[in-house]
């Protein structure tokens, strides 16, 4: 099917911080692209419930599940399947650091400032979506 017509991908991510200015970015083992915790919606499964499934498999994050915050859907070119789009669901937590350890599939799991994280391969939605938003955040902060 020719990707213009190909459905997008459906994920939910989260953008989680730690409340100091620095959120938490996973790469997938056979990935160089850094991305946000989350993944695939399964059929029938709402996107919270999916948030929350992917939390816990990938990072070991078992928030409550009223926690996270939707902060809108998001479209963007797939980071890892060539020719793909992916449509977010994005919610926003914050924690604290050592509630979260990479698991099943992350090869690693990094606490960034938002220039430290501008440094690295990111996947298109976190450059073109999340980091915008996590500026934001740090400037609500702010003042």
């Amino acid at each position: 099917m020719p990707a213009d017509i190909t459905p997008p991908i459906r994920i939910a991510s989260a953008l989680i911080d730690d409340g100091a200015g620095r959120m938490l970015l996973v790469r997938k083992r056979g990935s160089r692209f850094f991305m946000l915790a989350g993944g695939k919606i399964e059929p029938g499964e709402s996107p919270e419930a999916a948030l929350l499934r992917e939390l816990r498999e990938e990072i070991g994050l078992v928030p409550d599940p009223r926690a996270p915050r939707y902060l809108g859907s998001f479209t963007a070119e797939a980071a890892n399947e060539p020719g793909r789009r992916v449509e977010a669901e994005l919610y926003h937590l914050r924690i604290a650091p050592s509630l979260a350890h990479p698991r099943a599939e992350i090869a690693e799991a990094r606490w960034l400032t938002e220039s430290q994280a501008r440094s690295l391969p990111l996947a298109n939605l976190a450059r073109d979506h999340v980091l915008p938003i996590f500026e934001s955040l740090l400037r609500a902060d702010a003042g």
